[in-house]
């Protein structure tokens, strides 16, 4: 599309078995932007939903040539679906939104509001989160401040990925190709002129949520090991500190000897102190892994994502690598 017939705003939504969602989706998105009064774009991606999701947005695209598709070969994740998302977005400002409407699409005006006063990204900061467990709470409390505490980055607090960023963000984070991201992270890495506004999250509209337990640390493993190098360091820091116990406990031990103390004969302690060493090296060894892993997946250089079928776009692909 050219500079020419660019749209306003672009609305990128990725879709995972979203089919009790899509309807009142759409319905919510086109009364807010029909209010606002600016030419849009709806982005879907159809991550690898095995319901009827990808048939429903297809059939939305020829309703409304304003929706537009692009279906996954398979499943690749939230956070890939985002980057697809920018990498097809057309638009001088792009909005990132879930399709469960936890995020309220009336939140948009707010944003193109502060865009237009010249911030470059918009971040939605949760005031309350309604419908979630304590839990589920608590643990997001403690993630967001312990990245922060562990990283360089200054990643706002309680927010997620429900943010506007404009055209030049968003072509430098077209740039930024790692295979494990994290998208709300990367966007504040690249910096830019930024701001949030606070709002109230809603109750899943329908359906399941699509961040169980298990995906949240998947998550959580990514946003620390590509922001923050402290648990390489901790290997350094309880490498110096066991080896000033070792020392003392030696120390103490020939002191102990000689002085025809029996406390320390026998094979317990060095039992309990060998499987401890070793314990402690398991883990850092898994740290390792985990850094080292995500070497590998970035040096083999596959496309991040790959799309089978694409409805409403005049070019037939997208940067993908």
């Amino acid at each position: 599309m050219t500079a020419q017939n660019r749209v306003t705003l672009s609305i990128i939504v990725p879709i995972f078995n979203e089919e009790l969602v899509i309807p009142e989706l759409y319905r919510r998105i086109t009364g807010v932007m029909d209010e606002i009064g600016v030419s849009w774009e709806m982005v879907c991606i159809n991550d690898g939903s095995r319901d009827r999701s990808a048939q429903m947005l297809a059939d939305l695209n020829r309703a409304d040539p304003r929706v537009k598709l692009v279906d996954f070969s398979r499943n690749f994740g939230h956070q890939l679906a985002i980057t697809a998302g920018l990498d097809y977005a057309d638009g001088d400002a792009v909005v990132i939104i879930d399709a469960d409407l936890q995020d309220p699409p009336e939140v948009i005006a707010e944003m193109l509001a502060r865009w237009r006063e010249g911030y470059e990204v918009v971040y939605a900061v949760r005031a309350d989160r309604q419908g979630e467990s304590f839990f589920k709470v608590w643990t997001a409390n403690a993630f967001y401040r312990l990245l922060r505490s562990i990283t360089e980055v200054d990643i706002p607090l309680d927010a997620g990925d429900f943010r506007l960023m404009d055209r030049q963000v968003v072509l430098t984070m077209r740039s930024l190709r790692e295979n494990h991201r994290f998208m709300r992270g990367l966007s504040s890495w690249v910096g830019y002129k930024q701001i949030g506004v606070e709002y109230q999250r809603a109750e899943r509209y329908a359906g399941e949520t699509k961040y169980p337990l298990r995906k949240m640390l998947r998550l959580t493993m990514d946003a620390i090991t590509s922001f923050s190098y402290v648990p390489l360091r901790m290997a350094t820091w309880f490498g110096f500190s066991l080896a000033a116990i070792s020392l003392l406990g030696i120390l103490v031990t020939v002191g102990l000897r000689l002085s025809g103390n029996s406390a320390f004969y026998g094979q317990a302690t060095t039992l309990v102190a060998v499987l401890f060493l070793g314990g402690i090296q398991l883990i850092f060894l898994g740290i390792l892994g985990e850094y080292l892993g995500r070497i590998y997946d970035d040096v083999k250089r596959r496309p991040l994502y790959i799309v089978a079928h694409t409805h409403g776009f005049e070019r037939p692909d997208s940067p993908q690598e």
